[in-house]
């Protein structure tokens, strides 16, 4: 696919994915679903990727929904938004937590609505020190989607995300790091480069037994200690299995950085 609002490159590894609608704040629409969906597949199934950063070109990371096709001809709402929700958002949330690979978020500006659902789908979140998280939906008669009420509760618990949710308030980097929704804050003018040092790690890392974590953390949402401590007896037992584990240890022994190959 060749893409018109998203900018995609391979850099040691790493799938840099930048969204590329600056002049509105990245915003959303059908085509632009479709690109960051088939971006995220492509990234998944090629085997020389093993990370991937999503982030944003200009102001804005990305504002959610563009409004301007949320509206029908006759300048009446669209009859049914579940249907565009159920195309064009929920993949995406799924792809991030599904791909068995570390996906990472480098917020540089304002994150709104579906917007900051989807970054704080992804595994790592890093923001510039301008950046800021609205759960803006309340504000036009909705409610959050992309997952926003699943994970955010998770994060920052009932109260909190209650209050984020029904009064649409800003959150800025610091306040967001603060309560353990993203991971660290950076100038402006550091975080492309903090953000790419980051992900090139992760592709240096065993890619396998990340997406393994990746998985048991998924599950842990919804299993009872002892589901969760079987899964983790299974992985571990999967992981074991890996040529990476094998260097791993081999590495630690003759007291050497390893060489993890994905295997």
């Amino acid at each position: 696919m060749n893409y018109k609002f998203l900018k995609y490159e391979i850099l040691e590894k790493s799938a840099i994915i930048t969204f590329n609608r600056p002049d509105v704040l990245n915003s959303i629409n059908k085509s632009f679903a479709k690109e960051i969906q088939d971006a995220l597949i492509k990234s998944s199934k090629n085997d020389e990727v093993r990370s991937i950063l999503l982030t944003g070109n200009g102001k804005g990371f990305c504002a959610g929904q563009d409004l301007n096709e949320a509206l029908q001809p006759d300048g009446t709402p669209e009859p049914d938004l579940g249907i565009f929700i159920r195309e064009n958002y929920n993949p995406i949330i799924k792809l991030l937590r599904e791909i068995p690979k570390p996906i990472i978020c480098a917020v540089n500006g304002t994150a709104a609505g579906a917007g900051a659902n989807i970054a704080l789908a992804c595994d790592i979140v890093v923001a510039s020190e301008n950046a800021s998280f609205i759960q803006a939906f309340s504000k036009i008669g909705l409610i959050p989607d992309s997952g926003g009420t699943y994970y955010l509760p998770r994060l920052v618990g009932l109260g909190k995300a209650a209050s984020l949710m029904m009064l649409g308030e800003k959150l800025l980097a610091n306040e967001a790091m603060e309560l353990g929704l993203i991971y660290k804050v950076f100038p402006l003018d550091r975080l492309e480069e903090e953000s790419i040092n980051l992900a090139k790690h992760l592709a240096t890392q065993p890619t396998k037994a990340l997406g393994l974590i990746k998985k048991l953390l998924n599950k842990s949402i919804e299993n009872t200690l002892d589901e969760q401590l079987k899964l983790e007896e299974e992985m571990q037992r999967i992981a074991g299995q890996t040529d990476d584990y094998k260097e791993g240890i081999k590495a630690f022994l003759e007291k050497r950085k390893p060489e993890f190959k994905c295997k």
